[in-house]
């Protein structure tokens, strides 16, 4: 069986993917916008995920199989590496700007073609020159950013990591969905996801209930926007979408978070990254609208 690992989303994929950038889009603003420690949202986030899709999981019975119960182990590994991805982008959300933080994170395209290409897939080579453009504007942003302090260096390099965490995700649950539908797969993934977290928070002492009530609003919008609406819609395509592309879509939350973060916080990014963030853009533009497809057995 052949997949096109640069073919663009065709049908209700379209609509997916479309609900998929609003929703992600908001997280970065949210996540700035809390108090909540990193592990306690990230715990809070995914346990509403999974409660919210259990249902649907419980009714399709995708556990009496050989081979769903594999997938479902590799969809308890994704949610591993879905926290971590968390992790990583949670403290690049307060480390520095949404909009540096989002587009870091969402350079994980590099990562997932690289994967893809050791895996004995074809990347055009006009793909790999957008991924260029994409990773030379990552230099140039991250070199403003430490530049204009630490601090902010160090949102970035876990912006990276995020980055990297969440092609893995990505690739994993790809694979996962091969045999479970979507709410199964999701409901294993988010509720590992929040059993990872919630260790993290108990260890490092981290208040886990006692917030104010508008702690909570926040909370529920993250679940219902960046969650639900967000990571499930981009889950929901990954059964016929590549995830190079999945993830390449997902880039284009970076606008949607920056608008938002400059409406809602008043937070304008630095005048030196914007032009690395358009060159981004531009990057991840070559790729997508590549001269030919490429498919790998």
């Amino acid at each position: 069986m052949t997949q096109d690992h640069t073919a663009l989303p065709a049908g209700r994929d379209i609509a997916f993917m479309s609900l998929g950038v609003l929703g992600i889009g908001t997280s970065g603003p949210v996540i700035a916008n809390s108090l909540m420690p990193v592990p306690t949202l990230i715990f809070w986030r995914n346990l509403g995920g999974a409660i919210i899709m259990s249902p649907f999981a419980i009714a399709k019975r995708e556990w009496q199989t050989v081979e769903q119960r594999a997938a479902i182990k590799l969809s308890i590994f994704s949610g591993f590496l879905l926290a971590l991805h968390f992790m990583g982008f949670f403290i690049a959300m307060r480390f520095t700007s949404v909009a540096a933080g989002t587009a870091l994170t969402a350079v994980q395209p590099i990562f997932t073609a690289i994967y893809l290409r050791f895996k004995g897939g074809a990347i055009p080579k006009r793909a790999w020159g957008g991924m260029s453009v994409a990773f030379l504007s990552v230099l140039l942003i991250t070199g403003i950013d430490i530049q204009i302090s630490f601090h902010s260096f160090l949102g970035d390099l876990a912006a990276l990591v995020g980055a990297a965490l969440a092609a893995a995700y990505m690739l994993i649950g790809s694979k996962a969905q091969v045999k479970l539908s979507t709410s199964t797969y999701t409901t294993f993934c988010y509720g590992m996801c929040a059993l990872t977290a919630l260790p993290i928070a108990l260890i490092a002492k981290l208040p886990v209930l006692h917030f104010p009530a508008r702690q909570w609003v926040l909370v529920i919008a993250l679940i219902l926007g960046a969650q639900i609406l967000g990571h499930t819609m981009f889950n929901l395509s990954l059964k016929r979408v590549s995830p190079a592309v999945v993830s390449l879509i997902v880039f284009f939350e970076v606008p949607v978070s920056a608008i938002l973060a400059f409406f809602w916080l008043g937070q304008k990014p630095p005048a030196g990254i914007i032009p690395g963030i358009v060159g981004l853009l531009i990057g991840c533009g070559i790729f997508v609208f590549r001269a030919k497809s490429a498919e790998v057995a």
